[in-house]
């Protein structure tokens, strides 16, 4: 496991607490509106710090009184067999743990969750179900998405569901397609659904970097359709 990066501080990615987040390396996925791409190709992550668990231990060390969490975000922090170890390290020190997730590992997820080491999941919700592959071609399955969504929606800890909206990739109706997906298909715990827009800065695809994030009309319209599959969709 590569920890490339701390952010010190953050008020909106935990919601409700104030926490750091670490960035662990490698991800699955090649969603060409990521701009995380030092995160994911293999010759980007080799040019980020590698740093030890001593230097992250020591920083949550002298910030105790001050901070209330953790969010693990990637990248895909899923993909390391050593992440229950690590939250546990974490969550040892006191700690509440959020998870950032694709949902490509339920298995992991799963365990995490039963071994009671996250307090907070929030999934990405991509793209609607039958295309997935644009995400992550062949060498995945969706059903793997689809058993992560069932997880959290069975599980008894706080959870969100997110999407965010690229132009050109998303429509309207097609958040109002992922919204019945998560809400009514896959049954569970009626789930939070926020929708982000879009940054074109550092895409893993250049021409994303040319894009206009979408204006607030966008979003007005999406969640009126998104409202009857999932009541609570809100936009951050």
């Amino acid at each position: 496991m590569k920890i490339c990066a701390i952010q010190k501080t953050t008020l909106i990615d935990y919601p409700g607490h104030v926490a750091a987040t670490v960035f662990l390396a490698g991800c699955n996925f090649r969603c060409p509106w990521c701009y995380a791409k030092e995160l994911v190709f293999p010759e980007l992550i080799a040019k980020q710090p590698d740093i030890p668990w001593e230097e992250l231990s020591d920083f949550l060390e002298t910030k105790k009184d001050y901070l209330e969490g953790v969010v693990i975000c990637g990248g895909e922090p899923t993909l390391n067999p050593e992440l229950p170890e690590l939250i546990k390290k974490i969550k040892d020190m006191g700690f509440k743990v959020k998870l950032d997730s694709n949902g490509s590992n339920p298995k992991m997820l799963k365990r995490l969750i039963e071994d009671r080491l996250v307090n907070y999941v929030a999934m990405d919700i991509k793209l609607p179900k039958d295309r997935y592959p644009l995400v992550f071609g062949d060498k995945l399955s969706v059903d793997d998405i689809e058993e992560s969504i069932k997880v959290l929606k069975n599980s008894d800890i706080d959870f969100e569901f997110r999407t965010t909206c690229a132009p050109g990739v998303h429509t309207a109706a097609d958040l109002a397609v992922m919204a019945e997906w998560i809400g009514k298909t896959i049954p569970g715990r009626p789930p939070k659904y926020f929708l982000q827009n879009f940054r074109p800065e550092r895409t893993i695809d250049p021409s994303f970097e040319s894009l206009r994030p979408f204006p607030p009309e966008f979003f007005n319209v999406a969640v009126e359709k998104i409202k009857p599959f999932v009541p609570g969709v809100k936009i951050r």
